[in-house]
């Protein structure tokens, strides 16, 4: 389908428009910091890597961003295209993973496989899908190699006491990416003083380890890589040399993603890391820079404990990425509300049997995902089909309504529970047995219609302490648990 959206040429009681749309992909390119089309150099194989976390500790909602963010886009792209390959890494040889295992006692590996296992388990309680390749640096040592000795025989490396370092100097293309100049790249890298380096700006490819760090055998002696040539290696072993888009947060743009474009473009010969570079913006916690000095690091591991998992999501998604992203905890109540909204406007469908289907979608929605990743507009388009949905008669359109916004859900990544699990506290930790809340209810409504209104106000206190909030319609009695 090349890289164009899709929908039903329809147009139902309510106005609902599904139908096709010729607009094509467009994304922010950081390379060229500009929206372009996007046309991959194979629609039959679109390629995306995302770098992941470095695991040695618990992921925290700005490192949750880009995995929510590039989820989506994967999702989009799998919608556009036969086949995408979509690529995140496991970082799990680093100095701060030595560090944590040397406190602990334990191999590197009891860390790094604790810690991975967590952050799958914590990225898909925020309905992020597995990638389709996750790729551990440890398995790539001797593509690093490898790489290493190509940049030195062609004169973008060297290797001095032990270490391999790239020769900054001789990429006359280094800073395109991030657009400094030599003295701020130099001052923003923190660059390490060493007499063993040629420049000040040089970078370690390759560097040794006593014999109680972990340590590879290597032309240069027992070492362990850096971390920009892990991503390069990865990239090339399982993706190849010219990627289509290279995704992270703007805090790699450098120097990490400045320092693998670099290396991999004088591996190959003046070959693009990447077609288009894609940065999602930093998250700040009540309008602060997150930070452990400040004590106002949020883990998604303890968010997940008070906060269904898909609201974390939404909060991520109500901003556009490439903007900052200022997390609050009204933000993140509010995100339960809207929930709430969409979720109630599918219970008041559960008499239509739908399914989530793609070419249900309105026009509007795909456009606004198609347009650099729109998600504000797109739930706007979301909360446009609840809106109508709650005062559709029409059964076959009611039947469309459902069907698109249980599709446009599942593109962002939402609406993936039955209403009425959502109201009884999917998502949660807290538990609530249905039937015992459901007997509870179905005894005040006794009480009531026996005018019995002081049991009927006991037992409405009696699910309010058990954190359930129940709603009197024309319809019956609803509930929910308590946001």
């Amino acid at each position: 389908m090349g890289g164009f959206g899709h929908a039903l040429f329809l147009t139902t009681h309510s106005g609902l428009h599904l139908m096709k749309t010729e607009k094509p992909l467009s994304l922010y390119n950081s390379l060229t910091r500009r929206k372009e089309v996007f046309v991959p150099a194979d629609p039959q194989r679109v390629t995306m890597y995302v770098c992941g976390p470095t695991v040695y500790n618990f992921a925290h909602i700005g490192n949750a961003r880009p995995a929510v963010v590039f989820d989506v886009l994967a999702r989009l792209l799998k919608r556009l295209y036969p086949h995408v390959v979509y690529a995140r890494n496991i970082t799990d040889i680093e100095d701060k993973i030595i560090a944590a295992a040397r406190e602990q006692g334990v191999e590197i590996g009891v860390i790094t496989d604790k810690y991975a296992d967590i952050y799958r388990k914590d990225m898909g309680e925020l309905g992020v899908m597995v990638p389709d390749v996750e790729p551990k640096a440890t398995d790539s040592i001797a593509e690093m190699i490898s790489m290493m000795e190509r940049l030195i025989a062609a004169g973008h490396a060297y290797a001095a006491e032990g270490h391999v370092l790239f020769n900054v100097p001789s990429d006359a293309a280094y800073g395109v990416l991030s657009g400094r100049d030599r003295d701020d790249m130099i001052a923003g890298a923190r660059v390490e003083v060493a007499p063993y380096k040629k420049d000040a700006a040089d970078f370690v490819l390759w560097k040794p380890s006593t014999p109680e760090q972990p340590g590879w055998d290597s032309p240069w002696g027992r070492g362990r890589p850096g971390w920009h040539i892990e991503c390069s290696a990865m990239i090339e072993k399982h993706l190849g040399e010219t990627i289509d888009i290279h995704g992270g947060g703007i805090d790699l743009q450098f120097p990490h993603h400045e320092n693998e474009l670099a290396q991999s473009r004088c591996a190959h010969g003046g070959a693009a890391l990447a077609r288009f570079w894609l940065h999602n913006g930093f998250v700040n916690i009540e309008k602060e820079k997150m930070s452990k000095s400040i004590g106002n690091v949020l883990l998604v591991h303890d968010l997940i404990k008070e906060t269904p998992g898909e609201a974390i999501r939404l909060a991520l998604l109500n901003g556009h990425y490439r903007q900052p992203l200022d997390w609050t905890a009204e933000g993140l109540t509010q995100s339960v509300r809207m929930l709430d909204r969409l979720y109630g406007a599918l219970r008041g469908l559960s008499d239509v049997k739908s399914e989530a289907t793609h070419d249900a979608i309105p026009a509007a929605f795909w456009e606004a995902l198609l347009d650099d990743l729109n998600t504000p507009k797109a739930l706007a388009e979301l909360f446009a089909l609840a809106k109508a949905a709650n005062t559709e008669t029409d059964p076959g359109t009611r039947a469309q309504l459902k069907a698109a916004l249980l599709g446009s859900g599942q593109m962002l990544g939402l609406l993936a529970h039955d209403a009425e699990e959502w109201f009884a506290g999917a998502g949660t930790a807290t538990h609530i047995e249905a039937e015992e809340v459901e007997a509870l209810i179905a005894a005040r409504n006794a009480a009531r219609k026996a005018k019995d209104f002081k049991e009927a106000d006991r037992i409405r206190d009696a699910l309010a302490e058990k954190g359930v909030q129940i709603e009197d319609g024309p319809q019956g009695t609803s509930w929910r648990v308590a946001s």
